[in-house]
């Protein structure tokens, strides 16, 4: 099982609004058969490890790392094929929480006379596929806040001098947090400031990106100019409005490849939940939010994150007028203030990466 789940971290980014699955076929101890899903309307990973077993397959033991599917989609269901090959048991790390799935599919196997066996791994198995669980569940992208502060939790100098306050190691690994989520999402500001790319230049294995993440810029009264170099770039932007724009505005922003997307205000700005909602309905099902402070803030504050990335950099910048990671509104009191669950760190080169989910409780409710 564990070869099958670093399958299906091989998927992530790639194939939503699938989930990211890993399959392995083993008969007489030997692997015959493995795979990982496909984009939209390809092979699932049950398929690809069927079809590379052949007939092998007959008498194997498959691990998947998620319920098999039982319903048509845009491809055939994954049960039928399992059964017809004349595999003997299954074990699925967990099942799978679309409402056309749930239970049904370790059903139909079980119906069929194969043995299943479900449980094994199933923390890790879920993680993986956790932006997939709440889009499926709810219509809604998964949002990871990811952000570089120094030790004293500056992002910039007082002069807004920001590159670099991680290392290499670190900027690496925000390049594969990018190639693992559908969207990534920054603030008008930081385009004006950084002109960023916000785009994968690099995979977790270094090789060719195929996909690039949608790039999505929260620009309330449309002040990114024409120029910036996230329309140049591979892949598409959208520039989520909340101000109708002049028709020669709008001209210049469309001609350099934006996709204008006008939403309702909320108190003047961008409805974040509404906006959330719009990209769900692209089949977007994770966010990855890289800044500013400002809509880190307006996220945290209006309590749509559910993880957090947070690099941390041996440095002392020092400043009252130096940017901080999180702004907005923010608590008057520490009871009111978020918790994170599940936390773990990790050295990455000289900085460390501290990982958390957003906890229910509040600071004052432990």
């Amino acid at each position: 099982m564990a070869q099958a789940l670093s399958l299906a971290r091989l998927a992530l980014g790639q194939v939503s609004p699938n989930p990211a699955v890993g399959a392995i076929i083993v008969n007489n101890d030997e692997v015959i058969g493995q795979g990982y899903t496909q984009p939209p309307g390809s092979d699932h990973a049950e398929i690809a490890a069927l079809k590379q077993a052949g007939e092998r397959a007959c008498g194997g033991v498959m691990y998947v790392t998620l319920e098999p599917c039982c319903h048509h989609g845009r491809t055939p269901p994954c049960t039928r094929a399992i059964i017809a090959s004349g595999i003997r048991e299954v074990h699925l790390a967990t099942l799978d929480t679309n409402r056309l799935v749930s239970g049904r599919g370790k059903k139909e196997l079980e119906e069929a006379g194969i043995k299943v066996y479900s449980g094994e791994h199933e923390a890790e198995a879920r993680r993986i596929n956790e932006a997939f669980t709440k889009f499926i569940t709810g219509g809604i992208p998964f949002v990871t806040a990811k952000f570089a502060m120094s030790l004293d939790g500056k992002i910039a100098t007082r002069s807004g001098d920001s590159r670099w306050i991680t290392g290499e190691a670190a900027r690496k690994q925000a390049h594969y947090l990018r190639y693992t989520n559908d969207a990534v999402m920054v603030g008008v500001n930081t385009v004006l400031a950084d002109d960023p790319q916000l785009t994968v230049r690099c995979n977790s294995k270094g090789g060719t990106v195929k996909k690039q993440p949608l790039r999505v810029i929260v620009d309330s009264n449309g002040r990114t100019p024409p120029s910036a170099r996230v329309f140049t770039e591979p892949g598409q932007t959208v520039l989520a409005l909340c101000k109708s724009l002049k028709k020669g505005d709008r001209a210049a922003l469309t001609r350099s490849g934006a996709q204008l997307l006008e939403l309702p205000p909320r108190n003047g700005q961008v409805d974040l939940r509404e906006l959330l909602k719009a990209l769900g309905k692209r089949d977007i099902t994770s966010v990855l939010v890289e800044g500013g402070g400002c809509l880190l803030g307006s996220l945290f504050d209006s309590e749509l994150v559910d993880k957090v990335i947070a690099f941390i950099a041996p440095l002392i910048i020092g400043g009252k007028e130096a940017g901080t990671a999180v702004a907005g509104r923010g608590v008057d009191k520490l009871t009111d203030a978020l918790r994170l669950d599940e936390i773990s760190t990790e050295q990455v080169g000289e900085d460390l990466m501290i990982c958390g989910y957003v906890s229910a409780k509040k600071q004052g409710q432990k």
